[in-house]
């Protein structure tokens, strides 16, 4: 668990551009409309060090927006200190779970559960796909991936 005592969970995909900063924005937002937002440290990463520093894809903050949902992320990389002060690692396709489980192997006082966040979906759907090199439907649908499996997950960790 977080140093701080609180619950966390680090959403991570490729570039942390599209798909992991709307899975954190909309966990911040649930967990804030719920009233547990201080209970909790999300944040989100890349496994990839292309974007770092970028803002979100304006795909994904223009899709966000219209469910009045905000963000202010800034892509970073995940770090050896995220498997260690992380509670949950949650990931958005296979490519990104085979990286993170290497990556925590690597890390001697690893503590964090890597999932992937499509796991808590209802509807089945394991895996968000990546969004950039399609349309605006395509962020919509990883949207409404993300509400699905935050909401699960939210609700199995209250």
């Amino acid at each position: 668990m977080a140093t701080s005592g609180k619950k966390s969970a680090l959403f991570v995909c490729l570039g942390n551009i599209c798909r992991s900063p709307i899975a954190e924005a909309v966990f911040r937002k649930m967990a804030a409309d719920a009233g547990v937002v201080e209970k909790w440290v999300i944040d989100s990463g890349a496994t990839s060090d292309w974007n770092i520093g970028s803002s979100p894809d304006a795909r994904g903050v223009a899709c966000l927006r219209k469910h009045g949902v905000e963000t202010s992320h800034r892509a970073r990389q995940v770090t050896n200190d995220d498997f260690m002060t992380f509670e949950y690692i949650l990931c958005m396709d296979e490519s990104n779970l085979s990286e993170l489980n290497r990556r925590a192997n690597l890390v001697k006082n690893a503590v964090a559960k890597v999932e992937l966040l499509g796991s808590y979906d209802p509807k089945k759907q394991r895996i968000i796909e990546d969004p950039y090199y399609g349309s605006d439907e395509d962020f919509e649908k990883v949207y409404e991936q993300c509400v699905r499996c935050c909401k699960a997950f939210l609700e199995k960790n209250s």
